[in-house]
């Protein structure tokens, strides 16, 4: 708390002695920021559509490997802003008719609204209900770029909640399925493929593999199929231990594979099925691959996130975890001996199919549109020339 409070002082500080202007390298109408490498699908369809209209945006990352830096653009430019506390320091100077952003909670620690910035614009890069972000996440944006309609409802409500003013709302679609979908149509199809089975938990205490771990894999490999596990990648970092004993006892295990590789595509192409937990890429499978999932239920507490502020039936109400349990098979432990069986099942089940379908059109609206979508949001911000 003190050190946050201290944050604040300083940039009231530098505000004041600035005179209330802010400090900034560029005139760009437009600014996005990008806080990780991993967010790059995310604005790569509004960038290229952008670029393609020529109109002029800084992109400011705090990813020095930044596949923007790959690119040779006219009207986009690209700067690495450093991370942590270096990026905060540039963000809050900024001068913009609009900034987007994936990264939440404007206003609410470090990263404060520039006076400079005539409207704060947040992008959600999951399908998956608005509302799991850390508390007050979204409050105090002018606008959230929506994946799908039914984001809105628990948006409004913590608004009304919180005596909040009301931000616009605007459906976009999802950026990253768009490139994602095309990326898997064209990969090469295996010549021979073996039924596959993709283990991809999130990480944590809760999640797949800190739970269960080899009473999971253990039947799994005895089916004899292939059977491909993805770490989450802070796992590898949060768990290494664990992961260590895992691929240790697993070493001569010829039908299980490991998939390091930064993006997942190629592992949700060759899987027949998916076993997670309470990770979203369970929505990015169904979505883009058609086929089912499993998934090991956590008790999540709400209380840290804008979600436990919708009462105590929060969990019932978030849609997330109501259509997880429509198109998905909840696996528990005693399922663990019998679970080829119940991957057949839910491999051929019709219902399932139908309720993947029904959530990806709540969740995934204006499929492959949504580049065009965050564009002409942005350049409707943008304050118009004069003659």
């Amino acid at each position: 708390t003190v050190y946050f409070l201290a944050r604040a002082l300083s940039i009231k500080l530098k505000l004041f002695l600035s005179g209330g202007r802010a400090v900034v390298k560029t005139a760009q109408p437009l600014v996005i920021y990008c806080e990780g490498a991993q967010y790059w699908n995310v604005f790569k369809p509004a960038l290229e559509e952008l670029e393609r209209r020529e109109q002029p945006l800084l992109y400011l990352t705090s990813a020095q490997d930044d596949p923007v830096f790959e690119t040779t653009w006219r009207f986009v430019t690209p700067e690495y802003i450093g991370k942590g506390n270096k990026a905060f320091s540039r963000l809050n100077f900024l001068a913009a008719d609009a900034a987007l952003l994936t990264t939440p909670g404007l206003d609410v620690y470090q990263l404060k609204r520039s006076k400079s910035v005539r409207h704060y614009a947040h992008l959600l890069h999951a399908t998956g209900d608005a509302t799991l972000y850390r508390l007050f996440g979204l409050d105090y944006f002018d606008s959230v770029l929506l994946t799908g309609e039914y984001q809105a409802r628990d948006i409004r409500e913590l608004e009304r909640l919180r005596g909040l003013p009301a931000k616009e709302l605007v459906v976009v679609g999802c950026p990253y399925l768009d490139v994602y979908a095309q990326k898997i149509a064209g990969l090469p199809p295996e010549d021979e493929k073996p039924f596959t089975v993709l283990v991809s938990p999130s990480w944590g205490p809760s999640a797949l593999l800190s739970r269960y771990g080899e009473k999971l894999l253990t039947p799994l490999l005895k089916t004899g199929w292939r059977i491909i596990v993805r770490p989450h990648p802070q796992s590898r970092v949060s768990e290494a231990a664990m992961l260590d004993t895992l691929r240790t006892r697993y070493a001569e295990s010829a039908n299980l594979f490991w998939d390091d590789e930064r993006e997942n595509i190629h592992s949700l192409q060759k899987a027949d099925i998916m076993i997670s937990d309470f990770s979203g890429i369970i929505f990015d499978y169904a979505f883009l691959c058609d086929q089912p999932v499993m998934y090991v239920s956590a008790d999540m507490d709400l209380r840290p996130y804008d979600a436990g502020d919708l009462g105590d039936d929060a969990r019932e109400k978030l849609w997330q975890f109501r259509a997880a349990a429509s198109f998905g098979i909840e696996l528990r432990p005693e399922l663990f001996d019998e679970i080829e069986t119940h991957i057949r099942a839910a491999v051929d089940s019709s219902t399932l199919r139908a309720a993947r379908a029904e959530a990806k059109a709540a969740a995934w609206q204006h499929q492959g549109e949504a580049g065009r979508r965050i564009a002409d949001f942005l350049i409707s911000k943008t304050t118009p020339k004069t003659a």
